[in-house]
């Protein structure tokens, strides 16, 4: 690989000939050494299109719809990879959740003063307890306490008895064709055993089914687990605010002990913040040599933190999204790579070794072959942990100074980060009008929220998620970017005020007025859930419009994992359409891909659509907001 099937990003490039040069095993690499007769992209054809199952003894199995051959069992090439997607689908909503339970443990131990953090945001947490139908008056500890113990009894509810916190805040007309389809769900942990047993071999075959049930855990993660663990986190930590954050590997300055905090979670590395903003943290990291010591924000965990908390010499930066993870790694600038429930790399202990950064473990999730320390994170001990992990830092300066070669010069470029709900509403004025203003007069188009990964396939670290948003701007669609999607536009320079220049010339006229970005940065993955309210929002205020007839749409131009899957089956219930690349492994059931791109239109209201060319695929982005445009009359 080479250029920009590398990555987009030029930083990215030149730490990547670095690894090349040290002989590193990694992720270019290892991609390349898993095609088919040199072309990376070409794959085993059964399993690139889902007709291939090895879930019991008399597999593997391959199935060829064309000739109707299916597995031992009897399943059908479609039952095989729909089966398999909503298993993803289980392993996505499981790791959602064990967030959220993280995140309603820290608001827990806060309440009874028990952890170092406080509870920021006192009116978010009354309208969010008022929102589900809690009493919100009272000592502001009492209302954390009662919104806990309410959503974890929500969380255990049988999949059988319907969610209260979908009920509370679902639009009406989504759970009026929910339950009409059967698929309102129960409780999260309910419906995750209803789906995982549904795919035991000879249980359920049928592809039909089975994405019903993928839609039915789909509704249940994005309510239970997304909504309420943002909303919480708001509570906690403060609600996004636009606000400038540094990004790319320039944060890295090697003649500082940088600690990193990898993964979802914000927890730890909240909580390293807060203490190395404290001066005698600082004297420790002077006194073995260093300038001062930073916390540098990284992935989604960093992303988490730079959307709320503002800059400065200690909170540095932003590196950027998980493919670099390597590169971030090999600039020999790392002290210390904390990394919790996600998006951690096996390969990161040869990472450590070579370039001399202690690698920890900070929650039970992760484990890493020959590293033995570990510190699993307990709000409890929060302060307590984040001051062992800075010491770590700290101690670890001298050896990486001396011994590791770093690599200077790498760019640091600016982006608007913090936007939200209310940070969106506050832009315009307290009210959404000017923004459906804008929509009915057709200054904007429309809405797109991209919500992506980034992946290796076909094209190189994010260069098909910026070619996609740059399309779409260009044609006057402002773009709600989340995930590691959103680290590409920070890194690339789409979050800036000034990237208004690539945007057409309606959007421009919104980004000069506002004085914000055509591509506003939205979050994370977990944020599609606040997406999806935020819709909710838009459609009230124009007259409860369905969602499935606005003029927006979602977008994961790299969707990589099992997240990913998930988090677009829930994007077809909702009632959107849907773009998704690479190709989903379904092809193989042309049954299961008519019901996706087609039938579900009919179903409910939403559509996904493939396509591996930037301009065709914002091309039939375009296509669908002008016919909802033309539906509304505007």
């Amino acid at each position: 690989m080479e250029g920009e099937r590398i990555s987009y990003h030029e930083s990215v490039r030149k730490v990547y000939e670095r690894i090349k040069k040290d002989k590193m095993n990694n992720i270019w690499d290892r991609f390349v050494a898993q095609g088919f007769g040199g072309d990376p992209d070409k794959r085993c054809p059964f399993c690139l299109t889902g007709a291939r199952c090895d879930l019991c003894s008399n597999g593997p199995c391959r199935a060829d719809a064309s000739k109707d051959k299916r597995g031992v069992c009897g399943i059908t090439a479609d039952g095989m990879a729909m089966r398999m997607m909503l298993l993803r689908n289980i392993l996505g909503a499981s790791t959602y959740h064990y967030h959220t339970d993280q995140t309603i443990k820290t608001l827990r131990a806060t309440a009874t003063g028990q952890s170092p953090y406080q509870i920021k945001e006192h009116d978010k947490l009354r309208w969010f307890a008022d929102r589900l139908g809690l009493n919100a008056s009272g000592p502001i500890e009492e209302v954390a306490i009662r919104l806990c113990d309410f959503v974890e009894a929500d969380f255990n509810r049988k999949y059988y008895e319907p969610s209260k916190i979908v009920d509370a805040l679902a639009p009406e007309e989504r759970k009026e064709r929910w339950k009409r389809l059967g698929i309102f769900p129960g409780g999260i942990y309910g419906e995750m055993m209803l789906a995982n047993s549904s795919c035991l071999t000879n249980v359920d075959g049928y592809y039909a089914s089975l994405a019903l049930k993928a839609m039915r855990l789909g509704i249940a993660m994005a309510y239970q687990s997304q909504i309420v663990n943002e909303y919480c986190q708001d509570i906690l930590f403060g609600i996004p605010r636009p606000h400038q954050m540094r990004v790319n590997l320039g944060v890295l300055d090697p003649d500082y002990v940088n600690a990193l905090t990898n993964g979802h979670e914000p927890f730890i590395g909240f909580a390293m913040v807060q203490l190395a903003r404290k001066p005698e943290w600082q004297e420790k990291a002077k006194a073995v040599g260093a300038k001062g010591l930073r916390i540098i924000a990284n992935i989604e965990t960093g992303q988490e933190m730079i959307q709320r908390w503002e800059m400065d010499d200690v909170f540095y930066g932003y590196t950027g999204n998980w493919i670099m993870q390597e590169a971030v790694l090999a600039s020999g600038c790392v002290d210390l790579f904390a990394c919790d429930m996600n998006c951690s790399m096996p390969v990161d202990p040869q990472y450590a070794k070579k370039y001399k950064f202690k690698l920890i473990p900070v929650s039970e999730l992760v484990a890493f072959e020959g590293i033995t320390e570990r510190i699993n994170y307990d709000p409890r001990k929060a302060e307590e942990q984040a001051a062992e992990l800075l010491q770590m830092a700290i101690d670890n300066f001298k050896e990486r100074h001396e011994t590791v070669e770093p690599i200077v010069g790498l760019p640091t470029g600016m982006a608007v980060v913090g936007f939200s709900t209310e940070s969106i509403l506050k832009a315009l004025g307290g009210s959404l009008d000017p923004l459906l203003n804008a929509i009915k007069d057709g200054t904007l188009r429309g809405v797109v929220g991209l919500v992506s990964c980034t992946s290796l396939r076909n094209y190189g670290q994010d260069v098909h998620c910026i070619n996609v948003a740059k399309e779409l701007i260009k044609r006057d669609i402002l773009v709600l970017s989340m995930g590691c999607g959103n680290a590409a536009m920070q890194v690339a320079g789409l979050c800036t005020p000034e990237a208004k220049d690539l945007a057409g010339a309606g959007l421009k006229s919104i980004c000069e007025k506002l004085d914000i970005p055509p591509v506003l940065s939205f979050g994370t993955c977990t944020d599609t859930g606040r997406l999806a309210d935020l819709l909710a929002a838009i459609s009230q205020a124009l007259g409860d419009v369905p969602i499935p007839d606005l003029p927006v749409a979602a977008a994961a131009p790299e969707y990589m994992e099992q997240k990913a899957t998930i988090d677009a089956i829930f994007a077809l219930a909702l009632g959107l359409f849907t773009y998704v690349n690479p190709v989903p492994t379904v092809t193989g059931g042309p049954d299961l891909v008519k019901l996706l791109t087609v039938d579900c239109k009919e179903i409910t209201g939403g559509l996904l659509n493939v396509e591996t060319n930037a301009v065709k695929a914002v091309d039939a982005i375009i296509n669908h907001i002008e016919e909802k445009r033309k539906k509304l009359g505007i």
